[in-house]
C-alpha cells in the first residue's frame, strides 16, 4: 500500500470518505439533511483544504472560507455532539487505513484528530486544552 502522493490520493480519499459519510447512520444526516452538501461542488474544496494542510499549496485559502465558521453555521442549525466528531473520526481514519500507509497518511490521521478536537473546543462541546491543564494544577 503508498502513502498519499498526489492531489489524486486525496481526491480518492475524499470521495471514498464522503460516500461512507453521507450513508452513515450516527452523521449522514448532517451531510445530506443540515448541510445539504452538493457533493460534486464540495470536493474540489475540500480536497484544496486536504491538499494545503498535506502539500502546503495554499489553495485552500484561496477560496477565502473559514472551515470554523461554515461548521458554527451548522451547529447552530443542528447542533453537533462529541458522538458526531468521534463517528467522523472513526470513518476518516477508517478510510486513510485502507487506502494508504506512509508518514502523510499518519500525519492526514493526526491533523483529522486536531481538527475535531480544535472544533469541538471552539464550539464548546468539550473543554479547551489550556482549560483541561489549568483543572488539573
Amino acid at each position: 500500500m503508498s502513502d498519499i502522493e498526489t492531489r489524486i490520493d486525496i481526491d480518492l480519499l475524499m470521495r471514498v470518505f464522503y460516500e461512507r459519510a453521507l450513508a452513515d447512520d450516527v452523521i449522514g444526516y448532517i451531510f445530506s439533511d443540515v448541510a445539504k452538501l452538493d457533493l460534486e461542488h464540495h470536493l474540489p474544496i475540500i480536497g484544496d483544504f486536504w491538499e494545503t494542510m498535506l502539500f502546503r499549496t495554499g489553495d485552500y485559502a484561496a477560496r477565502g472560507r473559514n472551515p470554523m465558521e461554515v461548521h458554527r453555521q451548522l451547529h447552530l442549525k443542528s447542533a453537533f455532539k462529541p458522538v458526531h466528531f468521534s463517528r467522523w473520526l472513526e470513518l476518516f481514519v477508517g478510510c486513510v487505513d485502507e487506502e494508504f500507509a506512509g508518514p502523510r497518511a499518519e500525519f492526514i490521521k493526526m491533523r483529522a484528530h486536531a481538527i475535531a478536537n480544535r472544533f469541538q473546543e471552539n464550539l464548546g462541546l468539550i473543554a479547551s486544552s489550556e482549560e483541561a491543564s489549568g483543572a488539573e494544577r
